[in-house]
Parts: C-alpha cells; structure tokens; sequence
C-alpha cells in the first residue's frame, strides 16, 4: 500500500515531494524505487528514527503486528504530521504510543497506484484543518478521497479496503465461468473486465441507484433473471454482505 500511495503521489506531483524511506529488506526498498520510478526523489535511510527526523509528513504503512516493533525508540520530537494506515488502531491509542497529537489515520486501496483509488480520511482534535486538507490532496491525486468519522474507517477498512480482492474474485469467477462453456480464457477475460469497467461507469455517469439499472438488463422470462435466479440460489448477495462485515469485525479486533 506504500508503494501504491506514493506511485500514484509521484505520478500526480512530479519532482514537488521527497521520499524517506527504511525498511530492513532489501528487495522491498529496490521495490518502493521502481515503484515511485523518476517522479520523485527516494532516499533510504538506515532506521525509522532518521526518517522521521528528515520529515514533514511521515506515513505509518505497516502490517498492525509489526507496529510496536517499528516505532520501538522512535522520538517523534519534531512534531511531525503522522499518516497512519494501519488497519484498527485508534487515533487515541497511536497518541499514546508515538507521544504526539498530530494524527490522522487514512485508509487506501491499491487501485491508489493507477490513480483510482478509493480512501477515507478521520483526524484527530488536535489536528489543524490545514494539516487534513493536505493530506486529501496528496490523496485526492490518487483517486477518490472522503473525510468521515473514526468510528466509520473499520468499516470502510471492510468495504473499500479489502473490496478491490473481492472484485478481482468476481471477475475471476465470470472469467471461469464462461470458459467452462467454452469461450476461449483471453477473450473471456477481456468480455468480463469490459462488463465490470462498463457496469461501474454507468453507475457512476447516471447517478442511478444498483437496482434500477439491474432491471434494465433483467427482462421478463430472458438469460438475466436466470442468471440473478442462481446467484440467489447460492447466497451471492449474503456472501457479499457477509465478506464485508468479516473484513470489518477483523479491523476492529487488529485495533483491541
């Protein structure tokens, strides 16, 4: 997620943001590199205590586990402004942990990297406006960005965070699906991306509610109410439904 959030920063501000980076492996800093590519400036440090001494803004992008081992001596003294993006760990909890109060947590998806991501923003009380408006624009530049309650970013942790993996599921299974009729896997493959690409536009250009531009496919007696029939039958909305609520109570227990 770094290294989609800061492709896409690099892509939309070319030459206008430096990047710090540490990380103990090798292959992930050669990685963040070619990631960001020539748009930016990337510098390896040796240790999570110079970036943020180097910084301005400082992006908290581990897995919540490892959290406590990658702030462990880390001063935060120079006050800097803290993008967290780490799943279920409160504002109030990382204030306690880092010792300071100039907080927001942030949570992307990894369409960030070609500049259509989906990211919500929740800021702490003692976070000035102009502190969150930077960071939207930073996140604005890679896609769509919504400020919302705390409360709200396990569950956008549920919808938009972990939903790119269940789109990329979907469309796998209409791939599947038609090869098994018979269609060759190339032209299946380009059909289906096509129908979900369009499908979203649609949506998006019209405004329409989902249900109302479902019935304009679903004719009487036609292919598409069998097919809506089948995914009934196998519990295709409840399985959605219950993807997101599971992603969601994860998010909340990563954060206890």
């Amino acid at each position: 997620m770094a290294k989609s959030l800061a492709a896409g920063i690099s892509t939309s501000t070319p030459n206008s943001v430096q990047f710090f980076i540490a990380d103990p492996n090798d292959d992930a800093c050669e990685s963040f590199q070619t990631s960001v590519g020539t748009g930016a400036s990337v510098t390896r440090l040796a240790t999570n205590q110079e970036v943020v001494s180097a910084s301005d803004l400082v992006f908290l992008a581990v897995k919540p586990q490892f959290l406590e081992s990658a702030i462990a001596g880390v001063e935060f003294g120079n006050r800097p402004l803290v993008v967290s993006i780490i799943a279920g760990f409160k504002i109030f909890q990382l204030e306690r942990m880092l010792g300071i109060d100039r907080i927001v947590r942030v949570m992307p998806n990894t369409p960030c990297l070609i500049g259509k991501g989906a990211s919500a923003i929740s800021a702490g009380e003692s976070v000035a406006p102009d502190d969150v408006e930077l960071v939207m624009s930073f996140l604005a530049s890679v896609g769509t960005i919504v400020q919302v309650e705390e409360r709200l970013l396990d569950s956008v942790t549920g919808l938009s965070g972990s939903g790119p993996a269940y789109v990329f599921t979907f469309i796998e299974s209409l791939i599947d699906g038609a090869v098994l009729t018979g269609m060759p896997r190339g032209i299946a493959r380009q059909l289906a991306l096509q129908t979900i690409i369009g499908a979203a536009t649609m949506m998006e250009q019209t405004g329409e509610h989902p249900a109302i531009l479902r019935d304009r496919v679903t004719s009487p007696g036609g292919t598409t109410i069998e097919g809506l029939k089948a995914l009934e039958e196998s519990s295709f909305r409840d399985a959605v439904l219950s993807a997101v609520l599971a992603a969601t109570e994860r998010s909340r227990e990563l954060g206890e």
